[in-house]
């Protein structure tokens, strides 16, 4: 490694995306830089009458088959990868020029192939081939040459060159480098991964052969799960959804391993309503939900579920947040995590007397916009299966007793059910009126999840009588049928399925409960 600053005399520059790169052109020829260009960059930085040499008069070569060739050519990686004090009697024998910095971005790849009717040969042609060679030439040898792939980064690189006489230190180097490689490698990941899925025939399989992922460091995180654990947060390359990654946080301490994983599924869980709704999540699961007419009276339901539970917990919103429910959650309870679509001036101010809650914005989202995969990491693997984004509709129930619900129960079940969901297996979830009356999650025995629901409803104070019970799975047994009727509910949904599904109907039109069928699970572990 050698440190310090090197002067840029030649710079070459092919860009696919040319936003920025007249002014970053015209500030590297202020500094007195060469600058050579091929094809359409040429062209644009000719015309803007900034001094520019075509890369095939520099080569005293043409491109050549439709532009495939122009860059491959031992004056250019010989300029770009020749080591400054090792290589100089080689370059000046063979008439190589240094070139000291190197200004590519790549063919944009995703948007080439994103419609149905490409074809393999069209995806293959839109590959790019010199462009990667470029960047790893110049990332290589970035002990003498500056690597710019990013176009938020000429900005800072012109402040740079103007303020050290057309130089750049070997920190910003090194940093480009390795952004440069970054580069490259999200570009190959994105072309394994598009033909990985198909086949020679152009079919698509459901999962690839091979995955690549890319993701890039948010920030460094305080510890784990535990203290003794060393964490970090990093999200996708290409984040565009609307979730925990691309959220902004506006206020509080910096977030934490648990508080990232908890709000992510307080997020999901309440992006499910389309009615003002509030999500109080502990520990990964819901400890309270509802939805009403309002969002101050979404909160007010939700929090009295279990307000021991929600202390130190994680709200979502799905509606902007107003000063009125701002002033409630600061006087009902102590909080992590809060975030919303958006918050008023208003309840901003009142949040701040609460400086350290961690408040965050999500954006916009559409329910119809799906997930494709969820990924677990096991040792030495891991699991990929599509995302459970399946959302009830009461088409979707069977009646599967005697008696019917009532309109009322039904929307209580499919809003019970939305709940159930996002609980952690066995889940059990009681609610009544839009609104969890109580909650058990995570247990062995669906009959333990069950009375800990119960349990949780008697400390809140709450009467399950006339509620509505959901399952995540079926009742293997009519144990859990019997323990419901005992506590009063009215009705239940699961998904049936069970080789006793006509032993659990019978315990529920013995007990006057009516039951649905869904046929579909949503185990969570």
């Amino acid at each position: 490694m050698v440190s310090g600053k090197k002067k840029i005399s030649r710079a070459l520059i092919s860009v696919s995306d040319k936003t920025g790169i007249l002014e970053f052109a015209k500030s590297l020829a202020d500094c007195g830089i060469e600058l050579l260009s091929t094809a359409g960059t040429f062209k644009l930085i000719k015309d803007a009458g900034i001094n520019v040499i075509d890369v095939s008069d520099y080569t005293e070569l043409p491109e050549m088959m439709d532009g495939r060739v122009k860059t491959l050519h031992p004056r250019i990686h010989g300029g770009i990868l020749g080591r400054r004090g090792t290589d100089d009697q080689v370059m000046a024998e063979l008439g190589i020029t240094p070139i000291d910095m190197v200004v590519v971005n790549l063919y944009q790849f995703s948007e080439a192939v994103e419609t149905n009717h490409c074809s393999i040969d069209q995806a293959i042609e839109n590959i790019d081939i010199g462009g990667p060679a470029l960047i790893r030439a110049a990332a290589k040898n970035h002990n003498d040459v500056a690597v710019a792939v990013d176009v938020r980064d000429y900005a800072k690189l012109c402040e740079e060159l103007t303020q050290n006489d057309g130089g750049l230190s070997y920190q910003t180097r090194y940093s480009l480098m390795t952004k440069a490689f970054a580069h490259t490698t999200a570009y190959d990941g994105m072309i394994s991964n598009y033909f990985a899925e198909r086949n020679f025939k152009n079919e698509k399989s459901p999962f690839k052969s091979t995955y690549s992922f890319q993701y890039k460091i948010r920030q460094g995180l305080r510890y784990g799960e535990n203290p003794h654990q060393k964490a970090a947060f990093y999200v996708a390359e290409d984040a565009n959804e609307s979730n925990i990654s691309t959220a902004q946080q506006i206020q509080g301490k910096q977030l934490s391993f648990n508080n990232i994983a908890d709000t992510d599924a307080a997020l999901e869980c309440v992006k499910q309503f389309t009615e003002p709704a509030c999500v109080i999540v502990k520990h990964a699961n819901p400890c309270g939900v509802a939805i009403a007419d309002c969002l101050y009276n979404a909160y007010k339901a939700a929090h009295s579920t279990d307000p021991e539970s929600a202390y130190g917990g994680i709200i979502a919103l799905n509606e902007e947040l107003d000063e009125i429910t701002a002033q409630s959650i600061i006087g009902n309870q102590f909080l992590e995590v809060l975030i919303a679509p958006s918050i008023t001036p208003e309840a901003l101010k009142v949040l701040k007397n609460r400086g350290n809650i961690r408040c965050l914005q999500f954006s916009e989202y559409n329910q119809a916009s799906k997930i494709a995969h969820d990924y677990k990491k096991v040792g030495g693997g891991l699991l990929v299966q599509d995302y459970d984004s399946h959302i009830l509709s009461t088409n979707d129930i069977s009646i599967v007793t005697e008696r019917a619900p009532t309109v009322t129960q039904v929307e209580d079940m499919i809003f019970t059910w939305k709940v159930a969901k996002m609980v952690k297996s066995n889940a059990i979830v009681y609610a009544k009126n839009g609104r969890t009356i109580g909650i058990g999650a995570g247990q062995m025995s669906r009959v333990n999840s069950a009375r800990i629901a119960l349990i949780k409803a008697e400390q809140a104070g709450l009467d399950v009588s006339g509620a509505v019970m959901a399952s995540d799975a079926f009742f293997p047994f009519r144990d859990g049928i019997d323990d419901a009727a005992k506590a009063g509910v009215s009705c239940i949904i699961q998904p049936g399925g069970s080789k006793r599904d006509d032993e659990v109907i019978s315990a529920a039109n013995e007990h006057n409960i009516a039951m649905v069928f869904t046929a579909i699970r949503h185990f969570r572990h």
